[in-house]
């Protein structure tokens, strides 16, 4: 069956029954429909009452698909099944992928969050805030220089702040705005990101509350004076209308499973351009109000992991995470050995070994930072037993537990193994956490520990200018701030072609950026864009609406 075809079979809950499971009461939704709402509650976090925080990652991506969001549906739901209490934490999908390349993001088979269709495609409107809250800033920056000419408050040359959507357009990404006379502005050379890129939304997922929400919105970075000076938003009185349109895109937004566990999906931040996590607000609200809560990070533990670890629990307003999954696949294992695409149905031992490199490394990684965890081996109907049992000898090889996940098949009860693994990790392995780099570190170190460490790189190479750049953060009271690299998921290198464990390789950073509001500075390498192009074949060519109104071909 198709995932719209399961989910036609089952019969959801009142979102008033799914808040109830959390203790919520009914007084604190705004309701949109009868199955999704947005949860007004105050901040009542306290860390020595919380649930225990599981954060899952994966190994490399693959084009064919690792089951990232799918293993942490279906875990929760299990832990519910053994009887704890359990609620998810996710991102929320972006119209980008949904018509792109990836598709929507709402798990699959038996683990889906619902309604998946609405979730996918406009939700309750919080990332069309995000996208309105950073254009209105644009607008208002070439507002200002329109009245103030180029050489008033900012120099029109030295303007860092673009605008944004939310969908795939490659043709965006170097315009040219304020052509045709006076009346339309101060021309100048500017761009479009996609809204998962822009810095709105890492604030929004990064901030406590509304308050701080606003501070950090009047501290993003916008340009340059004429003495080149930064200029932030606050200096143009721009924080206060953007935290208006924001008000209620700060609320996190409670849906269920198939199976009626509650999911809170909250933000979405890329993970190969910013920070790739759902709201620190949604996690301390999950965190006091179930005894364990199961989050994900997006792609690869070289970047959702890593960033999470780095960057948003050193904000404080999370815990670091007591337990991690690193999904793996047999399929991505074989594409990461040499196998192509269509032929990973077909049994493959030796491709299957070859690719295990990748895995090991990102096993590397999270030994790194001393977080107990577990590998789940996602199972795909192809798989064989010989396949999974080669996995499952290569993982003991490491001596790192392991089990098998047949969620997508059999739901809950097929996640039973993982769960009781992950309850295992959490009561009986170590638990040291550390960070990756202290915060008085220089950048340029920061950046070569991370290429070193996580990405396995031989050395760290950029242009002169880009050097100058990174030593003008370091010597403007930015130098404490971690570093968010933006790079392809689909290697440990900058590189995509380089599957499998890259060695000896040299990580090119092409330019660096302060987001100043965000709290990090983000490192740019090799071809990474912040605006997607569609691929040959977007899914949205597949997406279409019956006379009933059903939308249909949404994966």
């Amino acid at each position: 069956m198709e995932d719209w075809e399961i989910a036609k079979t089952v019969t959801l809950q009142p979102i008033e029954d799914v808040a109830a499971k959390l203790g919520i009461p009914e007084t604190t939704l705004e309701k949109y429909g009868r199955f999704k709402a947005k949860l007004v509650l105050a901040d009542t976090y306290d860390p020595e009452k919380r649930g225990r925080l599981i954060m899952v990652t994966a190994m490399s991506p693959t084009p064919a698909g690792e089951g990232k969001t799918l293993t942490t549906i279906g875990l929760a739901d299990s832990l519910n099944r053994l009887g704890k209490r359990t609620v998810g934490a996710l991102r929320e999908p972006s119209l980008g992928p949904v018509f792109g390349m990836k598709g929507g993001a709402t798990g699959g088979g038996r683990a889906q969050v619902m309604p998946r269709e609405e979730i996918n495609l406009h939700f309750t409107g919080d990332i069309h805030a995000v996208t309105a809250a950073h254009n209105l800033l644009a607008a208002m920056v070439d507002n200002r220089l329109h009245f103030d000419g180029a050489c008033g408050l900012l120099d029109s040359r030295r303007v860092t702040w673009k605008r944004v959507m939310d969908m795939d357009d490659r043709v965006l990404r170097e315009i040219v705005v304020g052509i045709g006379g006076p009346l339309r502005g101060l021309a100048r050379e500017s761009g479009m990101d996609i809204t998962a890129a822009s810095e709105v939304m890492a604030v929004l997922c990064l901030s406590r509350d509304l308050a701080e929400l606003k501070q950090r919105l009047g501290s993003i970075l916008i340009g340059y004076s004429p003495d080149n000076q930064p200029v932030f938003a606050r200096q143009i009185q721009a924080q206060g209308a953007m935290t208006a349109l924001l008000r209620d895109a700060v609320k996190p937004n409670l849906v269920q499973t198939l199976e009626g566990t509650p999911v809170l999906i909250h933000g979405g931040p890329f993970a190969n351009i910013a920070h790739g996590t759902n709201s620190v607000i949604a996690t301390r609200l999950a965190l006091q109000t179930a005894d364990f809560v199961v989050t994900e990070t997006g792609f690869g533990s070289d970047l959702g992991a890593e960033k999470f670890f780095d960057i948003v629990v050193r904000t404080g307003h999370i815990p670091p995470p007591d337990a991690c999954v690193l999904v793996a696949t047999v399929r991505a294992l074989k594409f990461h050995g040499g196998v192509k695409k269509d032929e990973l149905t077909k049994e493959n031992l030796d491709a299957l070994t070859q690719g295990f490199v990748n895995l090991q490394k990102h096993i590397e990684n999270l030994k790194t930072f001393g977080i107990p965890f577990v590998v789940a081996v996602n199972r795909f109907s192809a798989d064989t037993d010989r396949e999974v049992s080669q996995v499952r000898e290569l993982c003991a090889a490491e001596g790192v537990r392991v089990a098998e996940s047949r969620i997508w098949a059999e739901g809950s009860s097929g996640g039973e193994e993982l769960a009781g693994a992950v309850l295992a990790a959490l009561e009986e392995d170590e638990h040291r956490f550390d960070y990756l780099y202290p915060p008085d570190s220089p950048l340029l170190d920061k950046i070569e520990t991370v290429a070193r460490s996580i990405y396995g790189a031989a050395a760290v190479a950029m242009e002169g200018k880009t050097r100058r750049k990174i030593t003008r953060l370091q010597n403007s009271d930015c130098g404490g701030l971690p570093v968010c690299i933006a790079k392809t998921q689909y290697s440990l290198s900058d590189d995509a072609e380089l599957l499998g464990r890259p060695r000896d390789f040299t990580l090119i950073v092409t330019d660096v950026a302060l987001s100043s509001g965000a709290g990090f500075v983000v490192v740019y390498c090799g071809d990474i864009m912040t605006m997607p192009g569609l691929p040959k074949s977007p899914a949205a060519e597949r997406i279409d609406i019956g006379d009933d109104g059903e939308i249909i071909g949404l994966s």
